[in-house]
């Protein structure tokens, strides 16, 4: 059985991503960058070329962003916070969202660590993923970086999905495919 892809250029490294049915009228092209080292890499130094000079600390979800936020916090230098899917029982006064994620269709809990707020309260925050369809998880990462006293001053993804987003600095675009 042949898989249908999309190709993709990422900061000129090329990909052909599978086309995957994720509901009844929809399918997407995957994109995962867990273990794509130069993929991680090259979107990176891109995005961080592109960063607006007042960020002060990244937020991401859990878990395929994650290598980006680390890459991009270690080429500008900025801390960063990750926003984790479940709550922890060493998490010191834990802050948390519901949201509805594109790819799973369920409800997923994001999760900030007390701990991490200081790194939040009164700077300037750039989220950082790596796909940005309905956005959803933007927006209950927006609503948690809110609720601890941060200001949104960017969202940084490789790719945007479905409607085209001003609001994101993105690399690309993926289309919305039907299913054959």
């Amino acid at each position: 059985m042949s898989v249908k892809t999309h190709p993709v250029d990422i900061a000129g490294v090329h990909r052909e991503l599978p086309v995957v049915q994720v509901g009844p009228e929809v399918s997407v092209a995957l994109f995962n960058m867990l273990g794509d080292t130069e993929v991680v890499e090259k979107a990176a130094e891109a995005l961080a070329e592109r960063m607006p000079p007042d960020i002060d600390t990244l937020v991401t979800p859990e878990v395929k962003a994650v290598p980006l936020a680390h890459a991009l916090s270690r080429l500008t230098g900025k801390p960063y916070v990750v926003a984790r899917k479940t709550e922890k029982p060493y998490m010191i006064n834990p802050v948390s969202r519901t949201v509805i994620s594109i790819t799973t269709g369920k409800p997923q809990l994001l999760v900030l660590d007390g701990t991490d707020v200081p790194l939040l309260k009164g700077k300037k925050v750039a989220i950082v993923d790596d796909v940005v369809s309905t956005g959803s998880t933007l927006k209950g990462l927006s609503d948690l970086i809110t609720d601890v006293g941060g200001v949104v001053g960017a969202v940084m993804a490789v790719f945007t999905e479905g409607s085209p987003r001003e609001d994101v600095i993105a690399l690309g675009h993926l289309p919305l495919f039907k299913p054959e």
